[in-house]
């Protein structure tokens, strides 16, 4: 009886799992579909507007400036679909043994420039015992990226960003802390659901690919987060088994 049990589940589990395959392949034909056509209507608005810039009548300047603003839209909807098929295509990684330390130092490098333009000041305590994980580079720097981007975003009067590696019981841990303005109570519940997003330019989709992304690790990602006082993601990951 039991056994009828999990081999129904298990029969579920993959027909759940061929279904997503196909969602996001066709997702993602879709996307790119519309992104060609939007990139010649884009390219065709960038010509417009270099035979109207130089434009002296006030109907033309209007006409000018109604072109920038469906140009910026279409560059929005350009960048929406570029991150929906990352997203979409994100799901199995080639992993090799690599070392989290050294994916977090290139990140934070990438970003020390920024950082001192905007007084932030960047404390890196990296255990140098920290065992070996199995990562893919490209996808996992992709998530630390938008993981500081975003805290980056958050200090723009300056502050402090603090990354710490440390062993845990299962495995490996990072904590990435900032000082920044925080977050509400309902953006914390919000901020890994696609499409969601609080800023007036971004996609709703750098978080929920992170989050894809360590899950892809096998690992997970939690959130600590004050209004005023700061963020604390925390990112899990397992270790591979010790060999004999």
């Amino acid at each position: 009886m039991v056994d009828r049990e999990v081999e129904r589940w298990q029969e579920r589990s993959q027909l759940l799992e061929k279904q997503y395959a196909e969602l996001a392949q066709i997702a993602g034909s879709l996307a790119h579909e519309i992104k060609n056509p939007l990139s010649v209507i884009r390219m065709n608005m960038e010509l417009v507007e270099e035979d109207l810039e130089e434009s002296e009548t006030p109907r033309e300047r209007r006409v000018w400036s109604k072109l920038q603003t469906v140009h910026s839209q279409c560059q929005r909807l350009e960048k929406l679909l570029n991150d929906f098929m990352k997203f979409a295509r994100l799901r199995d990684l080639d992993l090799e043994i690599g070392s989290l330390n050294r994916q977090i130092t290139s990140v934070l490098d990438l970003y020390e420039a920024q950082a001192k333009s905007q007084s932030v000041k960047i404390n890196r305590y990296l255990d140098p015992e920290l065992p070996a994980m199995h990562l893919d580079q490209e996808t996992l720097q992709a998530a630390l990226a938008n993981l500081i981007k975003n805290a980056l975003e958050s200090m723009d009067e300056g502050g402090e960003l603090t990354a710490i590696t440390r062993v845990t019981p299962v495995g490996i841990a990072m904590d990435l802390i900032d000082t920044g303005c925080g977050m509400s109570d309902n953006t914390a519940l919000n901020m890994f659901n696609a499409f969601y997003t609080t800023k007036t330019t971004g996609t709703g989709l750098g978080l929920p690919m992170a989050r894809k992304v360590v899950q892809a690790h096998g690992g997970r990602i939690d959130v600590q987060s004050q209004e005023e006082q700061g963020t604390k993601f925390t990112l899990e990951f397992p270790t591979p088994a010790r060999l004999d």
